[in-house]
């Protein structure tokens, strides 16, 4: 099935955003099909985390429309957004550090009351993540970055989501984690998982995207496959150090 004949999970249609007198995103356009894992790339203060605050709700357009799965989410609240089907692994895993992993992976079924679905995907996940079965009854402040990472992602997947965010996945963690990182990434999306991922490590985020957009200050400035962007002239100066 080709990208165009899937279905759009989130659209964004000339979207402005303002904190007050500011303008932060500037007629932005972007669309994440079913099935698809796109990157979204930039430096600081490009409008990366605001791109993500206005899928969720937390910030509303001043001009254009967003849709989460077929949802205009103009008013609506980030309740809204998640029981639509988005599902996100915030910035630096944010993970419950005096709870155990299965507390952890409870709370993401939070909205959930379909007893046998939540107890078929704590399977799944926990076939996906054996070191997370492992350490199941440990205090999730006592795990290394990349299980902490994994539980994040764990804990996300069990809002059983159609569209899943991730902020920054590389963030926090030492290079040699960054690796391992994006291949639970790579896996997660093998299994049918629509992924947005913002994320400041182009070369990395591209290895395994379909697709990329690239934001400065607050306006996209390339739009391309994954493939393409790797190999721009433009990008590579602008990001990838060549």
């Amino acid at each position: 099935m080709s990208t165009q004949d899937r279905e759009e999970l989130l659209r964004f249609d000339g979207v402005d955003t303002h904190y007050g007198p500011v303008h932060v995103l500037k007629d932005i356009d972007m669309v994440v099909h079913e099935g698809e894992l796109v990157s979204l790339l930039g430096g600081n203060a490009s409008g990366k985390t605001t791109t993500l605050k206005t899928v969720l709700g937390i910030v509303q357009p001043t001009n254009g429309t967003v849709t989460v799965c077929g949802m205009d989410t103009l008013g609506r609240t980030t309740k809204d957004v998640v029981e639509r089907g988005v599902s996100m692994v915030p910035e630096n895993r944010r993970l419950f550090k005096r709870m155990t992993v299965s507390e952890n992976l409870d709370l993401g079924a939070f909205l959930r009351d379909d007893k046998d679905g939540i107890a078929e995907d704590l399977q799944m996940v926990f076939d996906l993540f054996p070191r997370a079965y492992e350490r199941r009854e440990q205090k999730a402040g006592t795990l290394s970055g990349g299980e902490q990472q994994m539980v994040a992602m764990g804990r996300a997947l069990m809002a059983r989501p159609r569209l899943l965010l991730m902020d920054e996945p590389s963030m926090g963690l030492a290079p040699a984690l960054v690796q391992s990182n994006f291949e639970i990434i790579q896996r997660v999306h093998e299994e049918g998982m629509a992924m947005l991922v913002v994320e400041q490590n182009a070369n990395m985020a591209l290895s395994i995207a379909d697709r990329g957009y690239v934001i400065q200050t607050g306006a996209v400035v390339l739009d391309d496959t994954a493939e393409n962007l790797l190999a721009s002239p433009q990008m590579r100066k602008a990001y990838l150090g060549g």
